[in-house]
């Protein structure tokens, strides 16, 4: 049974690269290639194997790592005097200038986002400004990014039995009905997590119809979903709830 839905891809390959420079604490002027490279290379067989379309930049900047590995794999050639040749410089070099630049505009663009707009921002006479979820005195959460769903919910594939996996599951689902599911579920909820979400019965079919709906809904911007801090536990908020 196939379940291809192609969805659109949020962030970008850059995106992804920050995020893995971040998960691994890497110096962004030193990374190293070689580990950047196939992480970068299992998250795009992650997202294709949960069936996301992903865009052909992706495939663009993976060739782009490849070729920086193998460029700095060669040997450096030594000039007539004994020195190193330096002309060409780091191999590196020119991708962290692209992560530095667009890293710096995307910061400049959330900062926009959080300023005042008109009418986006107002509230009727008693009613505050909707806040961040969690608890009154604790850090704020951070927003997940559709690179941390894919972590979660490979970990989520990866724990099923592999007897689970070759069972033919007759359950009939599709898009719409997950999406109307989770929507119901929040509306009883404050907030659920991803396990709670499944429910109880999860077979990968279901894993991967709630993955495509969670990002279909935040792509709606009908939910958000946080973690208390980098790389924990995701819980999900449906919007206009406190």
């Amino acid at each position: 049974m196939s379940y291809e839905i192609k969805l659109d891809v949020f962030e970008g390959p850059l995106d992804l690269l920050l995020y893995l420079i971040r998960k691994n604490e890497i110096d962004i002027y030193n990374i190293p290639i070689a580990l950047i490279t196939r992480q970068y290379l299992e998250y795009l067989d992650l997202m294709k194997a949960l069936n996301l379309d992903l865009a052909g930049e992706y495939l663009v900047l993976a060739a782009t790592l490849l070729h920086i590995k193998s460029r700095m794999l060669l040997p450096v050639p030594e000039e007539e005097d004994g020195g190193t040749e330096d002309e060409a410089g780091d191999p590196r070099a020119e991708l962290v200038q692209q992560l530095l630049e667009y890293q710096a505009f995307k910061e400049a663009a959330l900062q926009l986002d959080r300023r005042t707009l008109l009418e986006r921002d107002v509230f009727k006479r008693g009613a505050p400004p909707e806040a961040l979820p969690g608890e009154e005195g604790e850090e704020t959460p951070i927003e997940a990014d559709i690179f941390t769903l894919v972590e979660a919910f490979q970990r989520m594939l990866s724990q099923l039995d592999q007897a689970d996996l070759m069972e033919i599951d007759l359950e009939r689902i599709s898009l719409a009905d997950r999406i109307n599911e989770i929507m119901d579920s929040l509306a009883l909820r404050r907030d659920m997590t991803f396990a709670e979400l499944m429910g109880e019965q999860i077979t990968r079919q279901r894993i991967v119809y709630t993955f495509l709906a969670v990002l279909e809904l935040m792509k709606l911007r009908m939910i958000r979903v946080y973690q208390a801090a980098s790389f924990a536990a995701i819980r999900i908020f449906i919007v206009g709830e406190e």
